[in-house]
């Protein structure tokens, strides 16, 4: 009887089983054939957005739409001006124009100078009578704030008192932009180069000055001309341009007689100046 059983419910299993079976082949069928509906009809209506987008790349720049040129504005015309400026200045630079001007002891090589100097203006502290002072921007712009000698209240002796002839400007450089040669003395350093104008010079007015010649340390000017009061001229192979003439030259403080001047009678003028 238990077989019977047993017999029983293993056919209603096996029946149960063919009818799930069924029913998923059924189902399959049916996607099946809704997938198929779905891509006919689809590819009746057109291509789609991808396909679309894929169309449009492949037909190349024409399809692309043009950019408008964008308005320039003053902004953006400043900037780009400015830039241009600075490029040019930059390749240009080294070939802007300067006036010479006395340079102290060991800042006769001009161009070595201003490109070794750093203006760092130890040499402008270290200098005892204060005749070292920055170059000005209409000396030139390379030269700006590089040293230069003025003449108008002291001139430059080599440092002969304070650092027994070797100036302490040279010394206290830190670059050697002023590089004095070996050897080099008061008197083989040309700085520069005295230069009268009689028409300013009070002793060409029969005042009798001299100031000029007595203070000259190198015996680079005479007095010439007979009588009670001479002319003083310059001997340039005697003179280096220390200055000491030009600092105690009184011709811009004579009244009517330096009447138009606007540098003193005598003054030391760079070599490059005179060629």
């Amino acid at each position: 009887m238990a077989e019977v059983n047993n017999q029983s419910d293993s056919a209603e299993e096996k029946q149960k089983a063919a009818d799930a079976k069924s029913k998923e082949t059924q189902s399959a069928e049916v996607n099946a054939e809704a997938q198929a509906n779905s891509q006919a009809a689809t590819q009746a209506e057109g291509p789609t957005s991808g396909e679309e987008a894929s169309s449009e790349q492949s037909s190349g720049e024409e399809a692309t739409p043009r950019r408008q040129p964008k308005n320039l504005t003053r902004r953006a015309l400043c900037i780009g001006l400015g830039s241009t400026a600075a490029l040019l200045g930059i390749g240009a630079l080294r070939y802007v124009g300067h006036t010479p001007v006395n340079r102290p002891p060991g800042g006769q090589d001009e161009s070595h100078l201003v490109s070794a100097c750093i203006r760092c203006e130890r040499c402008y502290e270290a200098c005892p009578r204060h005749v070292i002072v920055p170059a000005h921007v209409e000396n030139g712009i390379l030269g700006v704030r590089s040293p230069q000698l003025n003449f108008d209240n002291d001139y430059c002796d080599f440092c002969q008192q304070e650092n027994d002839g070797v100036p302490l400007c040279a010394s206290h450089c830190p670059t050697n932009a002023l590089n004095l040669p070996a050897g080099a003395t008061q008197q083989t350093t040309i700085i520069g180069l005295a230069v009268l104008d009689p028409s300013t010079c009070l002793a060409y007015h029969d005042t009798g000055c001299q100031l000029c010649y007595d203070a000259c340390p190198y015996n680079a000017i005479e007095l010439q001309g007979n009588g009670n009061r001479p002319h003083p001229a310059v001997i340039p192979e005697n003179c280096n341009g220390c200055g000491a003439c030009e600092s105690v030259c009184i011709s811009l403080k004579s009244g009517s007689l330096g009447e138009g001047a606007t540098e003193r009678a005598i003054k030391v003028r760079p070599l490059a100046t005179l060629n």
